[in-house]
C-alpha cells in the first residue's frame, strides 16, 4: 500500500527495485498490485475469506508471499482481517482503498461531511507525495483533524489539490493494538462512518485526482472530491524510514492486522 520512494528498498544489505508507477516512485505494489490480481474465494460465517500467492519476485518484492484477507458483516460493522507469511523477509503493507460518500450515489462532493482524526501528528510529504521523514504535530495546522471538521471548508486551507497524508495513529515505538481511528459524518443524511484498527497509521485521502472518467453505478462518473478514503496503513515508505515503524516480515512469523467500520446514523 501507498509509495515506496524510488521503488528502491534495501533489506538484509541486498538491493531491490520495485516498478515504478506513479512519478519516480512505486505506489500500491505495483504496475499489478495486489488490486489486480486474481484471489482465491471461500464463503465463510458472514462474509469471504480470500487468498492469494504472491511469488518470489512478484513485482520485485522479495519472498513467497501467502496472503488472506477476510471480509466478514455483522449487524453494522464490516471488518477486513489480513494475515502473511512470507519465505523471505520482505516489506509488507495491505490496506483497503474503498471510495466513501455518505450523501449517497451520485452526489457530486464532499463538502458537506464532517471529520475527526484520532491523530496527534501526520507526515509531512515532498513534491512526489514521498514522506519527508518529518513526524510534525497536528497542532496549529490544516491537518488538525482531532475535533469535528468541514471538509469543504478545510480542503481551501490544505496546500495542493486536497488531502492525501498520513495521520500517525500511534508512535513507531507503540504497541500495535486495536484502536479508534476516525469518525465520518454527514449531517444532512445522518449518516456516520467510524473506522477501528489497529494499524499505526491511516491514509486521509479526498479523491484528488479523479477525473470523471471513472463510470459507476447508474453512469454516475466520479471527479475529484467526489468520496474520501481512510486507509488504515503502517506509515508510507517504512522501508526507507528507519524512524518509522518497522514494515519488514521475516520467515516464520505472521503479519496480522484488523480494521472495522461501522456504519451508524446520529
Amino acid at each position: 500500500a501507498n509509495r515506496i520512494a524510488r521503488g528502491h528498498f534495501v533489506v538484509e544489505g541486498e538491493a531491490f527495485q520495485l516498478d515504478v508507477n506513479n512519478g519516480p516512485n512505486a505506489l500500491h505494489g505495483g504496475l499489478r498490485g495486489f488490486n489486480k490480481a486474481i484471489w482465491n474465494a471461500t464463503q465463510v460465517e458472514d462474509g469471504v475469506s480470500l487468498s492469494l500467492t504472491s511469488p518470489d519476485g512478484d513485482q520485485g518484492y522479495p519472498g513467497e508471499v501467502q496472503v488472506s484477507v477476510s471480509y466478514t458483516l455483522q449487524g453494522e460493522t464490516l471488518t477486513t482481517e489480513y494475515r502473511a507469511q512470507s519465505s523471505k523477509t520482505t516489506p509488507i503493507n495491505l490496506t483497503n482503498h474503498s471510495y466513501f460518500n455518505l450523501a449517497g450515489q451520485g452526489t457530486a462532493d464532499i463538502y458537506d461531511h464532517q471529520v475527526t482524526i484520532c491523530a496527534e501528528s501526520y507526515l509531512p510529504v515532498d513534491e512526489t507525495s514521498i514522506p519527508t521523514g518529518e513526524i510534525r504535530s497536528v497542532e496549529g495546522t490544516p491537518f488538525d483533524l482531532r475535533g469535528e471538521v468541514l471538509i469543504g471548508a478545510r480542503l481551501k486551507e490544505v496546500p495542493g489539490p486536497g488531502f492525501d497524508h498520513n495521520f500517525c495513529l500511534s508512535s513507531s515505538s507503540d504497541n500495535w493494538k486495536e484502536r479508534y481511528a476516525a469518525r465520518v459524518c454527514h449531517p444532512l443524511s445522518g449518516r456516520v462512518l467510524e473506522v477501528f484498527t489497529s494499524q499505526p497509521g491511516v491514509q486521509f485521502y479526498t479523491a484528488n485526482f479523479l477525473d470523471g472518467s471513472m463510470m459507476g453505478k447508474g453512469g454516475s462518473r466520479y471527479g475529484k472530491h467526489s468520496g474520501f478514503c481512510l486507509e488504515t496503513q503502517n506509515w508510507p515508505d517504512a522501508v526507507n524510514k528507519a524512524s518509522f515503524p518497522n514494515c519488514l516480515l521475516r520467515p516464520g512469523e505472521e503479519y496480522h492486522h484488523v480494521t472495522r467500520f461501522t456504519f451508524t446514523t446520529v
